[in-house]
C-alpha cells in the first residue's frame, strides 16, 4: 500500500483522483493549497506526492522546490498546463514525472509505479560494490553518492539515471533509450524528462555544468558517462 498525498485545489478533481487511488488500495490524503500540503507532508509522511501547479497562494513550483530541498520524496506533477515550457520548468524544479490532466487512474497508477521503482532500485539490478570516478564515489549497494567525500542528496530520477549511465562508462545512450530504461516510458513525447534530469544532475555533480566531466552530451544523439573508474 502506497501513501499518496494529492495537492490539488479543484475539489472535483481531488475527489476523483483520491477515490480512484483509494479503490486500488492506496492510503491517500488530499489538500487544496500548498500551505496545507506542506503541513500534510510533515504529519502524513507520504511515499509519493501528486502536485498541481496552479494553486492558490503558494504555487505548485514553489511546493515542488521545497519538497525536493527537504528530501527525496517522489513528486509527480499533475497539471492541465501541458506546454513544453511548463513541463520543462516543472521538471527542473525537481519533479520526477509530469502528467497532463485530464488523466485516468490507470495512467496515474502506471506512472506512480514507475517512479516508485526508481526510488529503491533492486539490489540485483545494480553492480555490487563502490565505483570511484575522480572525486565522485558511487556506492551501488547503499545507493549513496559522494562528491569530494560529501554525500549528495539526489532525487530518485537523478540517482537512477546516474546509476544507469555510470554502470557503462563512455557508452552512449540515446534519449529514447534512457527514457525507456530509466523512466520506463516507451513513447517519444517525454524525452524532455531526460534533458531536464540531466540538467539537474549536472548542477549537483559538475564543477562547471557548461563543460561537464561526468554526464556528457553526444551531440545529435544522447548522453554518456565520461570518466573511467579510478
Amino acid at each position: 500500500m502506497t501513501r499518496v498525498l494529492l495537492i490539488e485545489d479543484d475539489p472535483a478533481v481531488r475527489r476523483g483522483v483520491l477515490l480512484g487511488l483509494s479503490r486500488n488500495g492506496h492510503e491517500t490524503e488530499g489538500v487544496g493549497t500548498g500551505e496545507d500540503g506542506l503541513e500534510a507532508l510533515a504529519h502524513f509522511r507520504p511515499d509519493l506526492v501528486l502536485l498541481d501547479l496552479m494553486l492558490p497562494g503558494m504555487s505548485g513550483l514553489e511546493i515542488c522546490t521545497r519538497v525536493r530541498a527537504a528530501g527525496q520524496t517522489p513528486i509527480i506533477i499533475l497539471s492541465a498546463r501541458g506546454d513544453d515550457i511548463d513541463v520543462v520548468v516543472g521538471l527542473e524544479a525537481g519533479a520526477d514525472d509530469y502528467i497532463v490532466k485530464p488523466a485516468g487512474t490507470a495512467l496515474i497508477e502506471a506512472r506512480m509505479r514507475a517512479v516508485l521503482r526508481r526510488v529503491a532500485p533492486r539490489q540485483a539490478d545494480a553492480p555490487a560494490g563502490t565505483s570511484v570516478f575522480g572525486d565522485l564515489e558511487i556506492d551501488r549497494q547503499a545507493l549513496i553518492v559522494r562528491k569530494e567525500g560529501a554525500e549528495l542528496s539526489l532525487a530518485p530520477s537523478e540517482l537512477k539515471l546516474l546509476l544507469f549511465l555510470s554502470a557503462s562508462p563512455e557508452q552512449t545512450f540515446s534519449r529514447q533509450q534512457l527514457l525507456e530504461d530509466v523512466w520506463e516510458h516507451s513513447y517519444y513525447g517525454d524525452v524532455r524528462l531526460v534533458d531536464a534530469c540531466v540538467m539537474r544532475l549536472r548542477a549537483r555533480l559538475e564543477m562547471n555544468a557548461r563543460r561537464p566531466v561526468y554526464v556528457q552530451t553526444v551531440r545529435g544523439f544522447g548522453y554518456r558517462f565520461g570518466p573511467l573508474p579510478s
